[in-house]
């Protein structure tokens, strides 16, 4: 199962695999054609192609705030 869904700046996600850390949640920083992300427990950010990350993403945790806003324009 892929993440087709739109990214927000702000998105917590779970990935598939652990971090070293030990951390499997994440933080969207930056979108574009990388996808920017930062630890929730070590705080390591990393880059990864939106492709990689759209397979290696399990769920989302929480969206971001322009998510929830983005949906409301959606509905007029």
């Amino acid at each position: 199962m892929e993440i087709n869904e739109k990214l927000f700046i702000g998105d917590v996600v779970e990935m598939r695999k652990a971090h070293p850390c030990g951390g499997t949640l994440w933080e969207v920083v930056r979108v574009g054609a990388d996808i920017g992300l930062l630890c929730q427990k070590c705080g390591r950010r990393v880059l990864l192609p939106r492709r990689k990350f759209a397979h290696q993403a399990k769920r989302f945790v929480r969206r971001g705030v322009d998510a929830t806003s983005d949906a409301g324009a959606n509905s007029l």
